[in-house]
């Protein structure tokens, strides 16, 4: 009989440098902390660690010590204009910013100034949280390479370093959960259109602005902040309810999800996973996966293409603007962009239609086998971050999230050749507050992370 897995993988040292800001409220409101001191933390780390790491791209010190104070004045008052008055937050390259550039990762748009909030930064500025600066990103979000996970690589180790308590990202196909899973962070990509990302240079269908935070609290807490104030996309309300993060929702039933990329974790991951899934099941959870429920195997088989699917979809859908960027100067281009314009160049409206239907089948298999289950629960990335700047690493098991346009998280509990590995979280569409709910339970119950959930002292 093979012997259980070994509890230690489960990960302890991912939150190293995290530090949640909600936390800190009732320090704040007895005036032992001020968010001017926070902040005066968040740039000394910046200093110290940023050289090495190359998170940022921007860092608007004086503005943001000039809205610090003003925060410290009105938590002094017992007036904050919401929890999140006076957090310290980065917000990635390819979203708007009044006060600096948007240079989306590529040359072409060097030193761009576009003049104008996007519509979750100025929610966040309305609601008195601190934009302190930009943070790096691939060319244009996409796929040229650059470390660690991806295009919102620059928010994730921002917060994974401690240098921020949160960072604002995007993503497509995996660029929030991935460099979570590699940095140590809560990563959360909400549901398709629940947070407004007008001003955001990235227009796909599957595209969704996400939060990467210490903490789930802080990262709904932002989540929540812009929801108030701008909503969700064009056409959709964003957003909706409050998450209970003190209740704690004890899942008792999870679908084990593979998706097509199981096949690529390595050993340590699966080991890891193996691990919490003895937790989860000493804990009363039920895990079910293809081999116990013919509607997780239907499932299965409709994401196992996940990546191949969203390809062509983000293929036809990016073909504009990046045949005017061709116009413009095609030799400020990498050969990738050059690349996926020619592959896009090819395809036809039957092609996307086809790449549509099969989402759309994906969607509703996903929506069925949802109804039975408290969540889907896999890993948040095939393993421990990959050495060097060659590749962003795989994003093989987040694209089924994206696929599936449902709220997903990366929860920084487990560990791959000593090194952060997420699990992950996926919820029923627009169910978003619902999966931080049973995320709490999972980590204060289940793994025992309450560090991680970043709820203010009583």
């Amino acid at each position: 009989m093979q012997a259980p897995p070994d509890p230690s993988r489960l990960g302890q040292a991912a939150t190293f440098g995290l530090r949640s800001y909600l936390a800190l409220a009732p320090r704040f409101r007895a005036g032992e902390v001020t968010p001017s001191a926070f902040l005066d933390a968040c740039l000394s780390a910046i200093e110290r660690l940023d050289p090495t790491i190359g998170a940022f791209v921007q860092i608007a010190s004086a503005s943001a010590r000039r809205s610090a104070d003003a925060s410290t004045e009105r938590w002094r008052r017992g007036e904050p204009l919401s929890p999140v008055d006076g957090m310290p937050i980065a917000v990635k390259d390819i979203i708007e910013t009044i006060d600096m550039p948007t240079g989306q990762g590529s040359p072409l748009w060097d030193g761009s100034a576009t003049r104008r909030d996007s519509a979750s930064v100025h929610a966040l500025r309305e609601a008195g949280a601190i934009i302190l600066g930009k943070v790096t990103t691939t060319e244009f979000a996409s796929s040229a390479t650059r470390t660690p996970g991806g295009s919102s690589s620059g928010s994730a180790a921002a917060v994974g370093a401690g240098m921020v308590p949160a960072a604002l990202g995007t993503q497509v196909v995996g660029s929030i959960l991935r460099p979570a899973s590699f940095c140590g962070c809560v990563g959360f990509k909400p549901s398709v259109g629940a947070i407004n990302r007008s001003g955001s240079y990235d227009h796909f269908s599957q595209s969704c602005q996400g939060v990467l935070a210490a903490t789930l609290a802080d990262a709904w807490a932002v989540a929540r902040a812009i929801a108030d104030r701008a909503g969700g996309d064009p056409g959709y309300v964003g957003l909706t309810g409050t998450a209970d993060l003190a209740g704690r929702v004890r899942p008792t039933r999870l679908a084990v999800l593979e998706t097509g990329g199981w096949g690529s974790t390595t050993d340590g991951a699966r080991q890891a996973f193996a691990a919490a899934s003895v937790r989860l099941a000493e804990a009363g959870v039920e895990l079910r996966g293809r081999a116990d429920d013919p509607e997780i195997e239907q499932l299965e088989r409709q994401v196992a293409d996940a990546l191949t699917i969203t390809r062509h979809i983000n293929v036809w859908e990016g073909r504009w603007p990046l045949n005017t960027y061709a116009d413009l100067d095609a030799s400020k281009l990498s050969a990738s962009a050059r690349e996926r314009l020619a592959n896009a160049e090819k395809l036809t409206q039957a092609d996307y239609r086809a790449a549509l239907v099969q989402r759309n089948a994906a969607r509703a298999a996903f929506a069925e086998v949802m109804e039975r289950y408290d969540a889907a629960v896999t890993l948040a990335a095939i393993g421990a971050a990959p050495v060097g700047i060659r590749s962003t690493g795989n994003p093989i098991m987040n694209v089924a999230a994206s696929l599936l346009g449902t709220p997903a998280l990366a929860l920084p509990v487990l560990a791959d050749q000593g090194l952060p590995l997420g699990l992950q979280l996926i919820g029923a569409a627009d169910g978003d507050a619902a999966l931080f709910e049973v995320a709490a339970g999972v980590l204060e119950v289940v793994l025992a992370r309450s560090d991680l959930i970043g709820l203010p002292a009583d």
